[in-house]
């Protein structure tokens, strides 16, 4: 989840002018020596964010291992001396020394327009709240299989409505209306269409301001963006008062992850406070906004342009419906039946992935492969570090599903989810979301892909310049 935030953040510092005066104070050169990481810190202030925003965040990382380090280099973005880690060993590093020599750190400027107004004092620390354990034991698969037929219902009912009726759709606009609205109701129970359009709409203030320079003046973007967050917190903030009101969950159970997250606890035994389960929501609902829907567009995007792997999809998808009862949902094991399905989309994550890796800070001055790595520094991974390199994966821009059947990819090669205690809590939520909404897709129809080489852009996740446009063929079983 916590990928999701990192590209918008590329941009801001690009545009900002700065006094000569405090660039020259700001590069005061330092006294002590150390055996840094090789690379360049690029233009004053600047660094090299604006590199990064140019050419592309796999460019820009796979061009510096070439030419620096091809395990860690150095560079300035965001206005912060920064060390980039580029293998899998460096990945395993990283999210075994959680909170022994790094920590959770991401820029104020994004997570303020996510995070409670009261809480604005401290946000980094309100948002890494997302990954504690209680957050990780609601999302367990435990918990979640009860979901399953819940989100069969939604699927049949979105197919039906928003695909069935039309010959040639938008699969991309689509997914992100159809896993907001799954969101929605898995998370706080709201269901009517105009109630979630209307929190929709703030979200999408929210994560289109936050590409935006961080200038909160009226008229930005980024103003808007922080308006859209405080509204966004007072809608939840309405939810969780009316569900207290209603004081019925002894009788009607854990109806959805807000119910389950007011019962948790904090690791001192304290229940949460409103502000702190309004926090966590939010930040599950971008990342079921953006993320989740980008994993499923762009598995859509594949089966569409590649009829051999759609083929043996949709052969594993047909032995599961055929058997299930006309009307019967799918249910926790029939989901452990669709490997390949799965196998497919974990190649379409290594291909394009959702989020683009994220930052931690030294805790302490530490070695990593003969280099060392100041106290205070901002440390960047990212997957494009290695899902495409030929070390890890022959022929890596070909996409080959059976990379991922038997033990997988080499270890920690592969971590769109992240790793260590800070691995995305909603990791087994967005694979079941995706499985049966690609279930509930490729059982109804054949697939085939109108714009043969559509352009990828990056902001938070990928955007395809067209939205993917497919061609629905039913099929006439």
């Amino acid at each position: 989840m916590e990928a999701f935030f990192l590209y918008y953040s590329l941009f801001f510092a690009t545009i900002i002018v700065v006094p000569i005066f405090v660039i020259f104070f700001a590069r005061k050169p330092s006294s002590k020596k150390q055996h840094l990481p090789p690379g360049s810190n690029g233009w004053p202030i600047l660094g090299e964010t604006m590199n990064m925003a140019v050419t592309g965040p796999e460019r820009y990382i796979v061009d510096r291992m070439n030419k620096h380090s091809s395990e860690v280099f150095k560079t300035s973005l965001l206005g912060e001396k920064m060390a980039v880690f580029c293998s899998a060993a460096a990945n395993k590093f990283l999210f075994s020394n959680e909170g022994k020599l790094v920590t959770f750190w991401w820029p104020r400027s994004i997570t303020k327009p996510l995070i409670c107004p009261s809480d604005e004092k401290d946000p980094e620390k309100k948002l890494a709240l997302m990954n504690h354990a209680f957050v990780h034991e609601i999302l367990r698969p435990e918990h979640l299989k009860q979901y399953i037929p819940v989100m069969d219902a939604m699927a049949r009912k979105h197919v039906a409505a928003e695909w069935a009726p039309f010959h040639d759709v938008k699969a991309y606009d689509l997914s992100k209306k159809y896993t907001f609205a799954l969101g929605c109701k898995l998370l706080v129970s709201v269901e009517d269409p105009d109630h979630v359009k209307k929190l929709s709409d703030r979200y999408v203030m929210v994560t289109s301001g936050m590409f935006s320079v961080p200038v909160d003046f009226p008229g930005t973007a980024y103003h808007r963006a922080l308006k859209g967050g405080r509204m966004v917190c007072e809608e939840i903030l309405k939810i969780i008062a009316a569900r207290k009101k209603e004081n019925r969950d002894d009788e009607r159970g854990h109806r959805d992850l807000l119910s389950r997250l007011m019962s948790a606890t904090n690791e001192n035994g304290v229940f949460l406070k409103d502000t702190e389960i309004c926090n966590n929501l939010v930040g599950l609902l971008v990342a079921s906004y953006d993320t989740t829907s980008a994993a499923l567009s762009f598995t859509i995007k594949f089966l569409a342009e590649l009829p051999h792997i759609y083929d043996k999809v949709y052969k594993e998808q047909m032995e599961i419906a055929k058997s299930k009862g006309p009307n019967e949902l799918l249910n926790w094991e029939d989901i452990q039946k669709m490997k390949y399905t799965w196998c497919v989309a974990c190649e379409a994550l290594r291909l394009v992935p959702p989020g683009l890796g994220a930052f931690r800070e030294a805790l302490t001055d530490f070695t990593y492969a003969g280099f060392t790595i100041p106290k205070g520094w901002k440390i960047f991974w990212s997957v494009f570090a290695t899902n495409k390199n030929p070390k890890y994966y022959p022929d890596p821009e070909k996409f080959d599903p059976s990379r991922f059947e038997g033990s997988g990819p080499p270890p920690y090669s592969f971590v769109p989810f992240g790793g260590g205690p800070r691995m995305c809590p909603g990791r087994e939520y967005g694979r079941l979301e995706l499985l049966v909404f690609i279930h509930n897709l490729v059982t109804k129809f054949k697939l085939e892909k109108l714009v043969p080489d559509e352009k990828i852009i990056y902001h938070a996740s990928p955007v395809p310049t067209h939205g993917i446009p497919v061609r629905l063929l039913p099929h006439h079983n």
